[in-house]
């Protein structure tokens, strides 16, 4: 009699027993065996992920499938600085050698009329110079004229006075040639233009511009500009108005950054003033100016929306007085019968408690209405 075997895990029917078909493949995938679907690691390891690219099934003429990174938003271009207008130190003599060449020329003039015989005798005494025969103009005397005329027309017409905060730019014939920011006694071309610019520090206080609060109410914004001229060349020639720019730029910057009344329960001024300075600051830039501060002196609500949100206001004030009201009135209440009943002064039940309540609630909002 035989007895029948039942094969074990380890027996030679499993080992016999056909391969189970794939469950997933094709062309672009590999087989995934059933016993890793079906794990009983608590605690699997990672798998990374890569992201892939789905092949071209044949036959079917479908392209493969890229994934592709969102494309990036383009960032504002820089402005274009002209490379001639930035500034550079112009070339200056100092003063004596100004007054020195006008000496001169003033020199050779009265030389070349005493050569003449031109001088009165009174001033040749004076100078201890002998008299000489009228002679006349000659074509040596007007060349010394002209000669002498001109450097003492150089010299005393490039004298200039430098001041502190003061600069001058320079140009001839519509070009820039540099800026003076040098004191004292100064020799300049007098063929250049000359150009003063303030670079000390300015305020500058606006009139009532246009704004928004966060809920988009209309207001009216006045603020204080503190700026100075940082590069003379790109302030003077590459903007007519220094202030009439520093306005339209705030302005701007106002149409981008809420601004808040104060006492409304809102952020404090100051966050909108720094953003404010950040955004003006970096608008000013390109022309040559520096801002240090935009501060908002004084914000009130535009004409049109001002008493609709002074009863708005009013309202909310009231409202938080109210509940501050309740809520010591309750606070009191509660304390007094609290102690009343710890302290055993008194013994009430749910009917006398309710009516204690009551009269203690009635009593403490007349003292607060009276107050």
């Amino acid at each position: 009699m035989s007895t029948a075997t039942t094969p074990g895990p380890e027996g030679g029917a499993d080992a016999a027993a056909p391969r189970p078909p794939r469950l997933i493949q094709n062309e672009a995938t590999t087989e995934i065996p059933v016993h890793l679907l079906f794990r009983d690691d608590p605690d699997p390891q990672p798998v990374p992920v890569r992201p892939t690219v789905v092949a071209r099934r044949q036959g079917t003429g479908e392209q493969p499938r890229v994934r592709r990174p969102a494309p990036k938003a383009p960032r504002p271009a820089a402005p274009q600085v002209d490379p001639e207008l930035v500034e550079r130190r112009a070339r200056v003599l100092p003063g004596a050698m100004g007054v020195l060449a006008g000496m001169c020329g003033s020199a050779g003039c009265a030389a070349a009329t005493w050569w003449a015989g031109l001088m009165p005798p009174l001033a040749a005494r004076a100078l201890h110079l002998p008299e000489t025969p009228h002679a006349g103009l000659g074509p040596a005397q007007w060349a010394v004229y002209a000669g002498a005329g001109a450097l003492a027309l150089f010299g005393f017409g490039g004298l200039a006075r430098g001041r502190t905060g003061r600069a001058w730019v320079l140009g001839l014939f519509g070009r820039y040639r540099g800026t003076v920011r040098r004191t004292g006694l100064l020799w300049v071309n007098p063929l250049l233009r000359r150009r003063g610019v303030d670079v000390r520090l300015r305020h500058w206080r606006g009139e009532p511009m246009p704004a928004a609060d966060g809920s988009g109410v209309a207001l009216r914004v006045v603020v204080l500009v503190v700026w100075r001229v940082r590069d003379t060349a790109r302030a003077t020639l590459g903007v007519e108005d220094h202030e009439t720019f520093l306005r339209e730029c705030v302005e701007a910057a106002l149409t981008r950054v809420p601004v808040e009344v104060p006492g409304a329960g809102h952020a404090p001024a100051e966050t909108a003033g720094d953003t404010l300075t950040r955004l003006v600051a970096a608008d000013v830039a390109p022309v040559g100016l520096e801002v240090f501060s935009v501060r908002p002196l004084r914000v009130e609500y535009a004409p049109e929306v001002a008493a609709v949100m002074q009863r708005r206001r009013l309202a909310v004030l009231e409202a938080e007085h109210r509940a501050s009201v309740i809520g010591s009135v309750v606070d009191s209440v509660e304390d007094t019968v609290t102690r009343l009943t710890v302290r055993g002064l008194v013994s009430l039940d749910d009917y006398e408690r309710k009516a204690l309540v009551k009269d203690l609630t009635v009593a403490f909002c007349s003292g607060h209405g009276e107050g």
